[in-house]
């Protein structure tokens, strides 16, 4: 929280996007809304309305004129009303982007920017926005130097994967005094919206696979994610022991075939049994935390892939029932494949996520392609697809009871204890609660 700010309909504290919600309105909501937008600060008034902006443009007011109960939330504030001035309370995120180019960092100048990043223009008036928008036109662009703004895709040359201290980049805009435009040394780099076509492109394999690879995972542990990572990395469409009309309409082409067409880079299965496991010549094992894997699997069966299941689903007895049954399978499902699956390679979730580079390049190992690295740079940029689900709808409330969580953790210590008996490593801290 960082407090009370004047605010008016002419010139807007926070300048980014705006929602309203006059009965369900909370502070959770702002928040979680404008951090997935990409905004730096999140602002309320009159109780239900929400401003999302990068930075605040406006003087301090009393923390009295901010008392205005939230339309959904009576216990908390959200912001209030002195006549023709509004007030704000603002809360920041972490989440960095401006307008829709997503904020990477900090970067050293590369050493041939030239060819780096080679297309490039001289702004004596320079800003973030200016940069933005040319690059927009061009390619995913960076910062630098103060008075040039420079544009490419991530390549060999300049990886975006050695982020430097922001503060190596703190140098004002000549165009915009409370923003930074880097230094002769350091860039800073904003990534746009411009598609990079270099790991678009997907087909069949061109003669029959040799070997079938198994993407096994529980449900709910992001084997569509994997599978969308995969095809843009390899370029080659993945197959899948089931059928999902709705999956072969978003692209995934391989949907279609019979998962031992040969066709296929690699075939998704949630299969746990012995027979069905053996059926596979090798297989990529990706294990999430269970928490947000049974949640993430209860939201696709009530809403969706990309969906959210209603509060009376999370409410009623369908929850319950659901973990009962589900948080078990979590952990034979693990437990089956390490015991009969053959050359089996364990990805966890939140490695792929946090190093996305190391991880996809073990995986495309495994499938027996060469990882071209430029293709791999590629996936990183494009690397949620049109498969992540928005968390503007993430639950207020933990749905996990002391019962449940008891029961859960049985389980991820016995999958924890599994993979240290074959010299792996264990499951990520963050699976067990705090």
């Amino acid at each position: 929280y960082i407090g009370c700010y004047a605010d008016n309909t002419r010139r807007r504290t926070l300048r980014g996007v705006s929602f309203f919600d006059y009965k369900k309105m909370t502070v959770f909501r702002c928040q979680d809304n404008c951090a997935e937008r990409g905004y730096l600060y999140a602002g309320l008034e009159f109780g239900a309305e929400c401003y999302c902006g990068h930075k605040i443009q406006a003087s301090n007011a009393s923390e009295s004129e901010c008392n205005m109960e939230c339309k959904g939330e009576r216990s908390n504030t959200c912001g209030g009303v002195n006549r023709l001035k509004k007030r704000l309370e603002l809360a920041q995120e972490s989440a960095r982007r401006y307008g829709s180019a997503i904020f990477r960092g900090c970067f050293r100048r590369p050493d041939n920017i030239s060819i780096a990043l080679p297309v490039s223009q001289v702004m004596l008036n320079m800003s973030v926005d200016k940069c933005v928008d040319f690059c927009t036109e061009k390619v995913p662009g960076g910062l630098g130097a103060g008075t040039a703004c420079h544009c490419g895709f991530p390549t060999t040359l300049f990886t975006l994967h050695e982020r430097e201290d922001e503060q190596l980049c703190a140098q004002k805009c000549a165009g915009e005094e409370f923003e930074s435009c880097g230094t002769a040394e350091y860039l800073l780099v904003y990534q746009t919206q411009v598609q990079d076509n270099r790991c678009m492109d997907r087909r069949f394999l061109p003669t029959r696979a040799k070997q079938l690879v198994a993407l096994a995972s529980f449900p709910g542990a992001g084997n569509t994610w994997a599978r969308h990572l995969i095809e843009l990395a390899t370029g080659f469409f993945t197959g899948s022991y089931y059928f999902d009309g709705s999956l072969y309409n978003k692209g995934f082409k391989g949907e279609r075939d019979h998962w031992r067409s040969g066709r296929t880079i690699c075939i998704k299965t949630h299969e746990s049994g012995q027979k069905e496991i053996e059926s596979f010549d090798s297989a990529i094992l990706l294990i999430r935390n269970p928490y947000k894997a049974l949640m993430a699997e209860f939201n696709r069966k009530y809403g969706g892939h990309i969906g959210f299941a209603a509060h009376a689903h999370w409410k009623g007895k369908e929850w319950p029932e659901f973990v009962a049954n589900y948080a078990p399978w979590w952990a034979t499902h693990t437990l089956d494949w390490l015991r009969y699956g053959k050359k089996v390679l364990v990805v966890h979730f939140e490695d792929l996520k946090r190093d996305l580079f190391v991880q996809l390049q073990r995986m495309v190992g495994l499938l027996g392609i060469a990882a071209c690295e430029d293709r791999l740079l590629c996936v990183e940029g494009q690397k949620d697809g049109n498969f992540k689900r928005s968390g503007l709808r993430k639950l207020e409330y933990d749905p996990y009871t002391p019962e449940m969580r008891k029961m859960i953790s049985g389980y991820i210590k016995t999958v924890d204890t599994a993979l240290k008996l074959r010299n792996l490593s264990g499951v990520p801290d963050d699976y067990y609660p705090r």
